[in-house]
């Protein structure tokens, strides 16, 4: 179906519909003549996408960016640092720590 068709039975607008496929949130679907073409697939993650936005209070925008963080390791890296410098995240235990945690168990292990 047709972008028109597609945003009327989503309860959305084609403007919208737009606005989520350049942020990536849209099946790559087109026909040959470069017309975006809505089939279940599309309508069921388009749908998923909306429920996920209304549940959690975010924007498409936020949830564009949090699916960019699931997919590429530098941006969730960086968004973990982040985290953890504001406190919103507990940093992983230092390798020094778990080096010397080893260290100590190795030792207690060979005790009589």
């Amino acid at each position: 179906m047709r972008i028109t068709e597609a945003a009327r039975r989503l309860g959305t607008s084609p403007r919208m519909l737009r606005y989520r496929e350049a942020l990536g949130l849209l099946p790559p679907t087109r026909e040959q003549s470069g017309h975006r073409r809505f089939g279940d697939t599309e309508l069921r993650a388009v749908a998923l996408a909306l429920a996920l936005e209304k549940r959690y209070d975010v924007g498409p925008a936020e949830l564009a960016f949090g699916l960019r963080v699931l997919a590429e390791p530098e941006v969730q890296a960086r968004v973990r640092e982040l985290g953890e410098r504001i406190g919103r995240l507990s940093a992983p235990p230092t390798r020094a720590l778990d080096f010397e945690k080893e260290k100590a168990l190795r030792l207690l292990r060979r005790r009589p």
